[in-house]
């Protein structure tokens, strides 16, 4: 007789989306159908009265395995960083990570409070061995089949050249293992693509990934993110900030725009119109749904962080994301690839 299915266990931050409890709950049970086939067992991490509330809505989810931990306080998005290891310490997101900790789960999302999430997991869990500093990356689409990742997106404001080499070994592992790109080029973003261009960091950086194993194709520009020039574009938290929010703020700019193209007139509405289900259809790879979130890379867990605004779809691929990144071990992967570096 074989022996039973290995129980996978995922605690989930129900106090941590705009949109909470609603979307998590509604996004477990998506989560708990698609993978019915599986032995999950879910922890809703939050207020047990609202928690119990949301399921009353919902009661669905009870054909399924979970368990309710009670988190008397939210960190909110207003919180700082360090709330979860100073004032709330009896937060879902830090209860959560607590379970994470102690290896009553194996893995923990949230789409709360991000620097709450970088910190408190850094404190609680500490690096992997050989990582310098943990980094959280996001996907653009491209014009490419693929998107690119790219690593730093806030983590880190100041790096140094060990750092990046770090990011880009950490997104190789992470693009092979859970998008089957195998050897994912690598770029380092600087101001210009001769070898001698940028600060003394960029430039140091430059040789430790010319010398490395890595598929590293050179310094690329911010232009050639979109064409997808890079699988992995590895940059500082503070430049590669401002470069997600510069493009979450197009994608607004661009829908307001033809929005009031479009109030122009009524032959305007029409043309609009017309080319509605077109421009969707371009702008799908920004969706952040679709990816759900991303891993904390580098932390010693598997921690998922989602984006505020998290609908249950979205939370439903930040679960799916965390089932793959454990059950394909990616933090060993890490770890044996920087030790061997």
């Amino acid at each position: 007789m074989s022996g039973a299915k290995q129980v996978i266990s995922i605690a989930i931050d129900i106090m941590g989306s705009d949109f909470a409890p609603e979307s998590e709950i509604k996004g477990a049970i998506e989560f708990l159908k698609e993978n019915s086939d599986k032995n999950i067992r879910l922890y809703l991490v939050g207020k047990e009265d609202v928690i119990k509330s949301e399921i009353d809505k919902n009661p669905s989810i009870k054909n399924y395995e979970y368990e309710i931990v009670n988190a008397d306080q939210v960190i909110t998005m207003s919180d700082e960083a360090t709330a979860g290891v100073k004032s709330k310490k009896n937060s879902s997101i830090s209860i959560g990570l607590d379970l994470l900790k102690e290896n009553k789960v194996n893995a923990f999302i949230s789409a709360g409070n991000t620097g709450a999430m970088l910190s408190t997991a850094t404190l609680k869990l500490g690096r992997i061995n050989g990582v310098s500093r943990p980094t959280i990356g996001s996907f653009f689409p491209t014009l490419k089949s693929n998107p690119t990742l790219l690593l730093d997106v806030g983590a880190n404001s100041e790096v140094k050249p060990q750092f990046l080499y770090e990011f880009a070994v950490m997104g190789q592992i992470y693009l092979s293992e859970m998008y089957n790109i195998k050897n994912p080029s690598i770029g380092l973003l600087n101001i210009g693509e001769e070898e001698k261009k940028g600060t003394e960091t960029v430039q140091e950086a430059y040789q430790l990934l010319k010398e490395s194993g890595l598929n590293f194709i050179g310094n690329i520009e911010g232009r050639d993110i979109f064409p997808g020039t890079a699988d992995i574009v590895v940059c500082d938290g503070f430049v590669g900030n401002i470069i997600l929010k510069f493009a979450e703020s197009f994608i607004v700019f661009f829908k307001e725009t033809l929005k009031k193209y479009a109030n122009e007139s009524a032959f305007n509405k029409l043309k609009v119109g017309l080319m509605a289900s077109t421009i969707k259809d371009i702008f799908r790879g920004f969706d952040y749904q679709d990816h759900g979130g991303v891993p904390l890379l580098g932390v010693n867990g598997v921690v998922i962080i989602g984006h505020g605004k998290s609908t249950p779809k979205a939370i439903k691929n930040m679960l799916n994301t965390a089932l793959i990144t454990y059950t394909k071990e990616i933090n060993k992967k890490i770890e044996i690839s920087l030790q061997s570096s």
